[in-house]
């Protein structure tokens, strides 16, 4: 039954696009409450490349900055391009909330928190003890056998794919983790740099699981796959009770937004290669 709702094909193609949709961002800063909206102020949006080679986003003859005063600079052009979208998208009124990629940036810019990456790795591992996928629970039947049917290839995956030992457990305080599977990741996680890092940490406290955000990053779940996994048990309450249509999907495409952006985020900020700027245009 649940089982056809995950065979989604749709991966990272359409990711730029989800991201667009739907609103809020718990990495968010000053202007990107949920309902902060700003008339639009400028009628063009360009990229430059500046020094040392970062790329800046202009509105009209404007260098766009953070919420912190910092100059909005970014890695490379394929990110520039993707918040230069988020802009050039904006109507009338200026809707920050649906600006997710760069929020990111902002983040990844000012750094609020002020941690650096092995805080950031330390804070993403800690999922690992509650993770979405790990904890299970005793009863009812059903939901005892969705969990067991949906989650465990996804569990299985990634200990094979990374050599390591997770397991489940339906005691409150989730199972046992080896330091051994922590320190197998956390050498994995150091090969992400400061911005990949960044999105990386948001997926998985969308998801609340670091099994599906490595699964939906290795690209074996869609974004799609990774949600409805992460909504498993929502899911089920909602086949068996029913819904509030409205409110159901709203959460749904809230979340498969924000997961999608930090996906694309994480591809983005780790892209080396050059994209041309008529991609802009088009």
């Amino acid at each position: 039954m649940f089982r056809s709702l995950v065979r989604l094909q749709s991966r990272f193609g359409n990711a730029l696009s989800l991201c667009k949709e739907c609103p809020t961002s718990p990495f968010s800063l000053k202007y990107s409450t949920a309902t902060s909206e700003r008339r639009k102020f400028y009628q063009d949006v360009s990229i430059s490349q500046g020094e040392g080679g970062l790329y800046e986003i202009n509105l009209d003859q404007r260098k766009l900055k953070t919420p912190g005063g910092k100059l909005f600079t970014v890695p490379n052009e394929a990110l520039a391009i993707a918040v230069a979208t988020e802009w050039d998208a904006q109507r009338d009124t200026l809707k920050f909330y649906t600006m997710h990629l760069s929020t990111l940036c902002n983040t990844a810019l000012d750094n609020p928190t002020q941690r650096n990456k092995d805080q950031m790795i330390n804070a993403a591992l800690k999922y690992l003890e509650t993770d979405t996928v790990c904890y299970r629970v005793d009863d009812p039947y059903g939901l005892v056998e969705l969990q067991k049917n949906e989650w465990d290839p996804v569990l299985h995956w990634i200990e094979n794919r990374y050599n390591v030992t997770i397991g489940s457990s339906s005691n409150i305080l989730g199972p046992e983790i080896p330091e051994a599977t922590k320190d197998t990741f956390r050498q994995h996680l150091k090969s992400y740099n400061f911005w990949s890092m960044t999105g990386l940490e948001y997926v998985i406290t969308q998801l609340k699981s670091v099994v599906l955000s490595f699964g939906m990053i290795d690209k074996h779940l869609s974004v799609e796959q990774a949600v409805l996994l992460s909504r498993l048990e929502e899911e089920y309450q909602i086949q068996s009770w029913g819904n509030v249509e409205w409110a159901h999907d709203y959460d749904m495409y809230e979340l498969r937004a924000r997961t999608a952006a930090g996906a694309l985020f994480i591809q983005l900020s780790s892209e080396s290669s050059t994209v041309k700027r008529k991609l802009l245009q088009d």
